[in-house]
């Protein structure tokens, strides 16, 4: 039977007049857990993909890193248990923890943490924070559990980057086959893979800390569909979605004493993506135009159920140095029927709008074509999967338009990336990146940022939407799930049944 959210609603009724579910649905008193997911990963090495649910699922459970960033962004140890940085905040020397296996078997040593550092950075590489670890001039292992760095530049968030999956340490033996036989130092190890259904991970009994562990077996189930998300959580067969298209329902389940309700804060930017190397999406004009046809509100409510607080620039108010910019090429659709015009754009401009699954970006994408349309711009919507996106939007810039939350934080430098998706190339912003980059004094850092801020605003590189504010709906006698989550990461290492 299909589910709709009119039988979803029901589903909810019914099951409140039932009153309360059975102890399996309550807690599952035997140490797992089900979660649910909206996307599956491709893989499972977030040092090879750039997919989010990758590292929602191996950050901190397989692999490990060397800084733990906690949900409150703060960061601390992980493999590392202490570090020290020169005066000129360049040079980072690292004191690894001792006594560490991979789940392999194999020793994690400074080796190790050179080894996955120099493949990041090498020319195979796939990692999408490859820049960063290019600008570590050199890295070297006095002895077994010392690391020392050199920046080739100042790096403010040097221990928060390297806290995230794209720097997680790996054993230089299995390290190619990581995508499908995950090896790490982490708590947890893959069991079981049912593609398109779900990923269990069982606890390694070799962790350091295993008897810490209470949740001994996570199974990660993929729910694309809002309705059928909500299902899943009143039927018990989930007990936590992070990150659940649950907006529409969300007063059933606060009003449930089931269920508790987390509203969590991102780093997340939801965007229109634009191709600047397509014509007529390399004239400024265009681009200024189709962000002026955009209403910010009605995409939130639409795709967001109005969670979410508009942006005018690729930066979430949460970060430091935000400067506020939604009155630049704010919602004005004569003015960007003006400016197609003034571009010589024929009208109806023919666009593609290519859309991944995620509820926001399908939700959403309708009513951005339909806002699009009132100003004479054609986007032709195509809902493609993942794997599609991934390879033909992201790798292959094969589109127009898309819609997409980047949900990494301090990812503003991949507006100075040669040959990233949206082709975005200005070489006066790549010179205010490189001085953010060279500038020690805070103050002076926040300025700077506020100034890169306003550059691609003004160049309409993308539509900037909104800030998305993540909800979570699980059991209540689960605890230790994050209340903020600055990365994406479920962190089963701290849950627990009550």
């Amino acid at each position: 039977m299909k589910i709709t959210r009119r039988s979803a609603a029901a589903g909810l009724m019914g099951l409140s007049a039932l009153g309360s579910l059975p102890a399996w649905a309550q807690a599952r008193r035997d140490g797992s857990l089900v979660l649910g997911m909206t996307l599956e990963p491709p893989g499972l090495d977030p040092t090879a993909g750039a997919a989010s649910a990758i590292a929602e699922i191996v950050l901190y459970n397989i692999f490990e890193t060397l800084t733990k960033i906690g949900p409150d962004g703060k960061v601390k140890p992980l493999l590392a248990e202490s570090w020290e940085v020169s005066p000129d905040l360049k040079t980072w020397t690292f004191r690894l923890r001792k006594g560490i296996k991979f789940q392999n078997g194999e020793p994690f040593d400074a080796t190790a943490v050179k080894f996955s550092f120099e493949r990041a950075a090498g020319e195979k590489s796939s990692n999408k924070d490859k820049r960063l670890f290019a600008s570590m001039g050199f890295i070297s292992a006095p002895d077994a559990h010392t690391v020392v760095i050199g920046l080739k530049t100042i790096e403010p968030d040097f221990l928060f980057l390297i806290g995230q999956a794209t720097a997680i340490i790996v054993e230089p033996k299995s390290a190619e086959k990581n995508a499908s036989q995950p090896v790490g130092t982490g708590p947890y190890k893959l069991e079981a893979w049912n593609k398109g259904a779900s990923i269990t991970l069982g606890a390694w009994a070799g962790y350091r800390a295993a008897a810490a562990i209470k949740i001994r077996r996570a199974t990660f189930r993929f729910i694309s569909d809002p309705a059928a998300q909500v299902a899943s959580l009143l039927s018990g067969d989930v007990d936590a979605f992070p990150r659940v298209a649950a907006a529409r329902s969300l007063g059933q389940f606060r009003n449930n004493p089931r269920f508790q309700v987390i509203q969590a804060g991102s780093r997340a930017k939801t965007i229109v993506a634009i191709n600047n190397k397509k014509k007529p999406l390399d004239d400024v004009r265009v681009r200024r135009a189709i962000a002026m046809a955009i209403d910010r509100k009605a995409v939130i409510e639409a795709a967001a159920d109005g969670f979410g607080v508009p942006i005018g620039s690729h930066y979430p108010p949460s970060a430091p140095g935000y400067v506020d910019l939604t009155a630049v090429n704010a919602f004005d659709p004569a003015k960007a029927r003006a400016l197609l015009k003034e571009a010589g754009v024929s009208t109806p401009l023919e666009l593609s709008l290519k859309l991944p699954p995620t509820p926001y970006a399908r939700q959403g994408g309708e009513v951005v074509a339909a806002q699009l349309a009132k100003v004479g711009i054609t986007a032709k919507i195509e809902n493609v999967e993942w794997a599609q996106w991934l390879s033909g939007v992201y790798t292959n810039r094969n589109y127009d338009l898309s819609i997409i939350a980047h949900v990494e934080p301090f990812d503003l430098g991949n507006y100075a990336k040669p040959g990233y998706y949206w082709g975005y190339e200005n070489p006066e912003f790549a010179k205010l990146l490189e001085r953010i980059n060279n500038t020690p004094r805070e103050a002076d850092r926040l300025k700077l940022l506020g100034d890169a801020q306003r550059l691609i605003a003004q160049d309409a590189a993308n539509v900037f939407l909104y800030q998305p504010l993540w909800l979570t709906v699980a059991k209540r006698s689960l605890k230790g799930l994050w209340t903020d989550m600055p990365v994406f990461v479920n962190d089963l290492s701290g849950l627990s049944w009550e």
